[in-house]
Order: structure tokens, then sequence, then C-alpha cells
């Protein structure tokens, strides 16, 4: 199983590393409880495509331009500095597109043009030509006119086919099936006895939930009720048990007894599971080795940091600073909540999508402990890429039948005694406040690259993680973030209304004072537009 899963993880890091090229996500997840689609964005979203590329050759000649060095040089300048792993695939990509982007930048073209050049960027009929960059003097239509009159003149560009030709490989056919398995479920790749619980960080692994302790024995599993007070042996991962030689009472028994043991459980979009680019790995003067050393961890983890999370952290971060979470504050009340977390968050979840995002729940009824329950959909339900954005929105209606659903399926599930918390949505209005006029990472070399333009970059591409509050215009914002509280008055009043048998349920505005200010989340919740 080793092999197969170090096998896996470099398949994963291989494929995700086309995606961090085109900047792909997933298709997006469905509104309702219906499963996501099974099958790989073979056909990535031409939008993520042109953001991707924009990114990556824009990152290549600042590095030439940094480093006062030609182009192909740094283009082997920055495959050094990816993980040795995965260098091999950077390297065939600079050998497919290395000659192509290296003469169109000699030529002073940027990134926009290069990529339009490419076919990575592409003008739909009637609609506008999206850049990033200023238009250059001849106009950005007569310069792409011009790099393509080039890339005639050049060898052919073969096709890069991504998912479709790796998987179509019978021997990766089973690994591949792995990975929709994986997207598909948010559920541990490696999980031997199906408890949902993992000895492997990534992929799903013990950063989302509780670190396994017998990955051989369904019984087995962080947030369980001791057997028998774990005398024989340690069935709920706490790290508590055997017999106290003094007195012949178990250790469960005399330190948890009587504790009100409860785990922690996230439902949660990408803000709960910490989503997050690391800014140097867009800014060439902090560039190096080093800051891409964690880049197949974070692949694996979907650009994901739960671990640090403001909810179910476990571990310190080397980037933000020490993990100051709820499951760590009571883990320090109770030391035989070890290990009982599960952040089952999802870049771009929404009440809709939750619906059946919930199904990866790992609680028993009859055997678990109650569990603290936390659903924080605070954005997606207002946010979305489209232009007509506020037809898109979640309406008050459909937020009460959502919410209620998932309410039953807990109830259904949870263990008795349980609490349910749930947060109010974010005014998103200070992310343009706060950022439209400071340099985005990729601006920070030439001053030239401001938050307002990628947001306006992503916009014309429809490719907005938030088309309503990532704007200049001002009514509109205003008005996403008056849907954003008819929401969060439907929770609210879920909340004083509505009983359940197994758990007592609250609600509260989301903090945003006190997590937008903290050392690493000032900026997380800005990340998807970076």
């Amino acid at each position: 199983m080793r092999g197969s899963r170090q096998t896996f993880f470099n398949l994963f890091c291989i494929l995700c590393l086309p995606l961090l090229l085109k900047a792909a996500s997933s298709p997006p997840l469905p509104r309702g409880n219906d499963p996501p689609t099974t099958s790989l964005p073979s056909g990535l979203y031409k939008g993520h495509t042109c953001v991707g590329c924009v990114l990556v050759v824009s990152v290549i000649e600042q590095l030439a331009q940094w480093h006062n060095s030609t182009v192909k040089a740094a283009m082997e300048r920055l495959c050094n500095y990816i993980p040795e792993k995965l260098q091999g695939f950077c390297y065939v990509l600079a050998e497919l597109y290395g000659p192509h982007i290296a003469e169109l930048i000699d030529r002073e073209m940027n990134a926009d043009v290069v990529c339009h050049s490419l076919k990575l960027c592409k003008q739909d009929p009637g609609q506008p030509l999206c850049h990033l960059y200023a238009p250059p003097k001849v106009g950005l239509s007569a310069a792409i006119r011009k790099a393509k009159s080039i890339m005639k003149t050049s060898k052919d560009l073969k096709s890069f086919t991504g998912f479709s030709s790796v998987c179509a490989f019978p021997l990766l056919a089973n690994l591949c099936e792995k990975i929709k398995y994986v997207m598909r479920n948010k559920l541990p790749f490696e999980d031997l006895d199906g408890d949902k619980f993992s000895t492997f960080p990534t992929l799903r692994g013990y950063h989302w939930r509780g670190r396994d302790c017998n990955d051989k024995n369904t019984t087995v599993y962080p947030g369980r009720r001791p057997d028998n007070w774990d005398v024989k042996s340690d069935s709920n991962c706490n790290g508590i048990w055997g017999v106290d030689p003094k007195d012949g009472i178990p250790y469960e028994e005399k330190f948890c007894k009587g504790a009100d043991s409860q785990g922690v459980v996230l439902l949660g979009d990408s803000a709960g599971a910490h989503f997050h680019i690391p800014p140097e790995w867009m800014t060439v003067t902090q560039m190096s080795a080093k800051s891409f050393a964690n880049l197949p961890m974070a692949f694996t983890d979907e650009l994901d940091w739960p671990q640090f999370s403001e909810i179910t952290g476990f571990l310190n971060s080397t980037i933000g600073g020490w993990t100051d979470s709820l499951y760590l504050r009571l883990r320090r009340r109770n030391r035989c909540n070890h290990r009982d977390l599960q952040n089952i968050s999802q870049n771009g979840g929404s009440s809709g999508n939750l619906l059946y995002l919930i199904k990866s729940l790992a609680r028993n009824q009859l055997l678990d402990n109650p569990a603290i329950v936390i659903y924080a959909t605070i954005g997606n339900d207002v946010c979305n890429g489209n232009r007509d954005t506020l037809a898109h929105m979640t309406t008050p209606k459909e937020m009460l039948s959502n919410v209620m659903q998932a309410l039953r399926y807990l109830d259904s599930h949870l263990p008795n005694g349980s609490h349910v918390i749930l947060t109010g949505l974010v005014d998103g209005r200070f992310l343009w406040d706060n950022l439209h006029d400071r340099y985005h990472p990729l601006g920070q070399l030439n001053r030239d690259i401001t938050y307002s333009q990628i947001y306006s970059f992503l916009d014309c591409l429809q490719v907005s993680p938030c088309s309503g509050w990532l704007t200049a215009n001002e009514t509109l914002r205003n008005l996403t973030s008056e849907r954003a509280l008819q929401l969060s008055s439907v929770l609210k009043d879920i909340a004083r209304s509505e009983k359940f048998a197994n758990f007592d349920i609250f609600y509260m505005d989301f903090p945003l004072r006190r997590n937008c200010c903290s050392p690493w989340n000032k900026n997380y919740l800005a990340e998807g537009a970076t």
C-alpha cells in the first residue's frame, strides 16, 4: 500500500501542476444534494486556463528581469525551485511552451499577448478581450495578431492533453479513479478499514479529520466512546488507555469519566478549509526553492491548509504563526478530546452543495461522543463569477430549505447532547475597501498590478470568486451585502424557532473583526481572488 500511496501522491501532484499552469478548478459544485460530476476536468475551463497562463508567464518574465537573465534561464530557475519529484514534468512543460514564450517575451510582448497567441486565453464571440496588463501601444488586438503571425513561423505547438492523456494509460486508470473518488466524496484516499479516518496527512487524510490509530480496525477511530474504558487498547485514539497499577482503575475512566468529551466538526467553505496561496509563489523577489517546498502538500490538500484553520487547526504554521483553534482550546481543557476533529469544508462550498458534502461526516449516534458542529458557509451563497451575479445568488427561500435539510441530516447522525452553531455570512465589502488599491504579489516588482486589476481580469473571464463584492461597482457591493444579511437572518430565525432531538442550536454573527485581523486570517478571506 505504501508504494501505491506514493505513486498516487506523485501522480496527483503531476496532474495538479498543469492545474497551476492553467489555474483550473473542478467543475462548479452542484447547488443541490446531487453528487458532483465523476469526470475529471479534461475540458479545463477557458477562464481558469487563461488566468494560470498569465500568472506563470508573468512570473517567468519577472524572474528574467529580477535576475537579469534570459527567459530560458528564468524558466530553468523556476523549474529548479519546484520540488525534485515534480521537476521533470516542469521541464516537459518548459520544453513544450518555452521557446514560444521566450521568443514573444524577447519581443517585449506581455503575458496577455503571449497567452492569447498560445490559445490558452481565448475571446468568445461577442465577449470582451480580457487582459490583466495595460494594452500595448499598438493595441491588444494588433499585438495578438502580430504574435500569432510569429507563431506561424515557429514549429507547431503540440496540444497539451493533460488529464485525458495521463488517465488514458491502462496502468494509471485505477489511480485516476482514486483521484475521482477523493475529489468527489471528500473522503480519505488511504483508509484501509473504511471508517473515514486515515494515517496519511493529505488527500483528505488527517489534516482534515483526526488521525486514525489503527487503520485495520473499523471499530477504532477518533471520537468514539471508549470500549470497556480502553483497558486493553486505545479505541478512540486519544492516547489514553490501560489500567493504573496502583488502584486498578482504567486511565480512561479515571481521566475522562464525566468529562463531557465532545468533538469538533466544521461544515464550511474555502475560509473554513483555510484556502491559501502563498504570496511568495508569485513574488519573484521572495521566490526560492524553500518557498515551494510545501508545493506537493498544498496540491494534495487542494490548496487548503485545514491543519492551521480557526476551527480544526492543530499544527502551528511557519507562515501564520501560532494556531489558536476551537479544537485546540477544547483539547487544552479536556485532553480526552484529542484527535476528535473533522473539517468537512470545500472550496466553493455553499448551503446547496453542502447537502452532498455533509454525507462524508463520520459520527455514530450509538457509539460516539457528542460533537460541536460549526455550520459556516460564509460567502458562496452570494458569491459567484456570473455577470448577472444577483440572479445566481441563493434566495432566502432556498437558504431555508437547504439549511433545514442539512439540520435534519445532522439530527439523524449526531449523538444526543451535541450542539450546532449556525454562523452568519460575512459582509465582504471590506475586501474591496481594504485591498483594491494595494499591489498584488504579481505587481510587487514593477508596481503595476493592483488587486482591482486582478478583480477586473477575473470578472471579465467570468471566473471571479465573488463578482458581487470584488468590483468597483459600489451599488453591486451593497446589494450583495444586503442579500448576505437576508440569508444570515434566515439562519438566525432557524436557530430561534427550530428544535431538534439530538442537539441544541445557536446562531452567531461571523466574527469578522477578530478573524480578519489575526496574523494569518487578515489575508485568507481574500485569497480566492489571488
